[in-house]
């Protein structure tokens, strides 16, 4: 079981005990732009995956961690994804899921960690994010790691009947 520990989150695997705390992320439609979800998810769906959540990441090609407060609250979740262990790279997403949790130095502690992480004991070469060009929050968050903005991509998103911008961002381990 992974933990990874910080100065005030840790973060840790996935536990059948988190079926409500995933339900509720993933059928939270103000968050759904984030996550580019488009339908629902039933809790028989979210236990299946939270069964197959312990497989290898060289396997599955992704990895989600909980964002855990000392109290053992969850706060959010942390993801690897598209890992691809030949060139060396993966993409990285991070969601704190209350608006009164955010902007407290969770993200960026968890941010940390999973970076750490991810070039320490994966061997990764690069991370990369998608960004909407709204989410300022988290141009700022990812920037103060030194990720750099290398692509755009055009009306890449289609929200609320609008179509949004989305950057691409990325951190090469040097």
């Amino acid at each position: 079981m992974i933990t990874l520990k910080g100065e005030t989150i840790y973060l840790r695997a996935l536990e059948p005990e988190d079926l409500e705390f995933i339900h509720a992320i993933e059928n939270d439609e103000s968050i759904w732009e984030i996550s580019n979800t488009h339908t629902p998810y039933s809790k028989f769906l979210i236990k299946q995956y939270l069964e197959h959540a312990q497989k290898d990441i060289f396997e599955v090609k992704q990895l989600r961690l909980v964002i855990s407060s000392y109290k053992d609250e969850s706060l959010g979740l942390i993801d690897i994804f598209d890992f691809d262990f030949k060139h060396g790279r993966a993409g990285i997403g991070i969601l704190v899921k209350e608006p009164d949790d955010r902007e407290k130095g969770y993200g960026t502690e968890s941010l940390k960690l999973l970076i750490d992480y991810s070039f320490t004991h994966l061997g990764l070469h690069q991370l990369y994010c998608n960004i909407s060009e709204d989410n300022s929050a988290s141009i700022k968050l990812f920037s103060n790691f030194g990720f750099e903005q290398v692509g755009l991509k055009k009306d890449w998103n289609h929200v609320n009947g609008v179509y949004k911008n989305e950057y691409l961002f990325q951190l090469i381990n040097n």
